[in-house]
């Protein structure tokens, strides 16, 4: 009976799975949907208990996929996006929705940490304040909700609160730990003084173990739940990023990664965290490396946007107009501030908007616009990488924006470099690469991307794209520097 293994992956909007056979190839992989809930403007939530309904429907639906038993599947574990808190009571039931990374609420707690603590934070956090760290949103909750603050007793983060829901224990690993910004990364323990200034009881934090180390069993009550076999070992697990920058092969200092999902990022491999307010520092599960990242808000976030409110058509549909527009998109330019702006700015009052407009564009216009505006998003980042020194090897490009041939040749002739796009590069897939690791199948981290990897095709920059694209991105820095001040200002009379 062929044995498999399972990775499970909450996202920005949907639970992921992929089953993994032994021989290191991809059985099935399902999903299935969840809400996320926007009270404010800027603000960003959802319901945890909304991701385990979804990995139960998503776990019955790959079953059946693949035509397998739950008896098949020798172990999982589970991914998502770091700095999602879980807060939950004496009972260990949910007290409130979950804030998101991409919550800004916690703008005034920024700017507190920033002036009283920075120097503290820096040094053990090895990353500067923002709105997307889970310290300021805990002081955001303790000043403004504290009928809910009194109640925890328990603080988990996204991955872990299924990984509890299906085993009864309570765990995070290092690097999830490490999002939180009341852990010392140096050090490797939650960190005393951050969890002072954000009156953060250590008895309510996890103990905190390896991504491979198996956090415990499912349970019979969960096996009964979900469909799963009792007894089906569980790992600890990581972060979502970590495990897509693993599923692309990115194990070997210099390994880079441009991401096309709901935020965008590059990430690039190194052997020491990197000293800039503006990237990201996050150890990698290859013991000695790290993967600092650069990030813009919203990417993928922007093109789904775009879609429902103005596109209003499939996204393979809005491709082909574009295709038929040259680049520049006859001087529309479009700045994808959503939701601010973090790489280089790390700036939540911006906003996002469309200039240049004229009576000559059409609908194809705007697409490719919107398209080109998140690519010179990312060739902020990339500047970044660049002015910081980090040496690149080799670039490749994941995410949901990645599989659209045109959004990637963009990105290509705007960063004016050579893309990799691998086969499969979702994290359920790196996770479920590290739970096969986990557990034995492959020695290494170097092992599993060595047998389950593979590259699907080249993008290759256009010299005369390239070239455009090199003067519009200037046109794109001032249009920034002439509004920045603007959103700032207050207007009410």
């Amino acid at each position: 009976m062929e044995k498999y293994v399972l990775g499970v992956d909450i996202g920005s909007g949907s639970v992921k799975l992929t089953l993994l056979s032994q021989k290191g190839k991809i059985a099935a992989t399902a999903g299935c949907e969840y809400e996320t809930i926007y009270p404010q403007v800027g603000w960003s939530e959802q319901n945890p208990d909304d991701w385990c309904k979804a990995f139960g429907s998503a776990f019955v639906e790959i079953k059946k996929i693949a035509g397998v038993q739950a008896d098949q599947i020798e172990a999982l574990s589970v991914d998502a996006a770091t700095h999602t808190a879980v807060l939950l009571d004496n009972n260990k039931k949910v007290l409130r929705r979950a804030i998101l990374w991409t919550d800004q609420r916690s703008v005034e707690e920024v700017n507190e940490l920033k002036e009283k603590y920075r120097e503290l934070i820096t040094q053990q956090c090895k990353n500067e304040p923002t709105t997307v760290w889970t310290l300021p949103q805990m002081m955001w909750l303790r000043k403004h909700e504290p009928q809910v603050w009194e109640k925890i007793r328990y603080i988990l983060f996204a991955k872990d609160y299924l990984r509890y829901c299906l085993t009864g224990s309570m765990e995070t690993d290092h690097i999830d730990a490490a999002g939180s910004m009341f852990y010392d990364a140096g050090k490797e323990q939650w960190s005393k003084e951050l969890c002072e200034i954000g009156h953060i009881r250590e008895e309510w934090l996890p103990r905190v173990c390896n991504p491979t180390d198996v956090a415990g069993e499912v349970s019979k009550e969960a096996a009964e739940k979900y469909g799963l076999k009792a007894g089906t070992k569980v790992l600890v697990g990581t972060t979502d990023t970590v495990m897509e920058v693993f599923a692309s092969g990115n194990v070997k200092k210099g390994h880079a990664t441009v991401k096309l999902a709901t935020a965008g990022r590059i990430c690039v491999v190194t052997d020491k965290e990197v000293d800039s307010p503006f990237v990201f520092n996050y150890r990698h599960v290859v013991p000695g490396l790290w993967y600092p990242g650069t990030a813009t808000s919203s990417c993928a976030a922007s093109y789904r946007w775009y879609r429902d409110s103005l596109g209003k058509q499939p996204f393979e549909e809005l491709n082909v107009g574009a295709e038929k527009i040259p680049a520049g998109s006859d001087g529309l330019m479009f700045h994808p501030y959503l939701q601010g702006e973090l790489t280089p700015y790390n700036d939540p009052l911006l906003k996002a908007s469309y200039s240049g407009i004229s009576s000559r564009h059409t609908k194809a216009h705007f697409t490719r616009a919107t398209l080109e505006g998140v690519a010179f998003s990312l060739k902020d980042c990339m500047n970044t990488v660049q002015e910081l020194g980090m040496e690149m090897s080799r670039l490749r490009i994941i995410g949901g924006g990645a599989k659209g041939m045109l959004w990637r040749q963009i990105v290509a002739d705007v960063l004016g470099m050579r893309l990799e796009k691998i086969k499969v590069d979702d994290s359920s897939f790196g996770t479920a690469m590290l739970t096969a690791v986990g557990i034995g199948w492959f020695r290494n981290y170097e092992e599993a991307v060595d047998c389950c990897v593979e590259i699907d095709s080249v993008s290759e920059p256009h010299p005369e794209q390239r070239k455009i694209y090199e003067g519009l991105f200037r046109k794109y820095k001032d249009i920034h520097d002439a509004l920045e001040g603007i959103y700032k200002k207050d207007y009410s009379i």
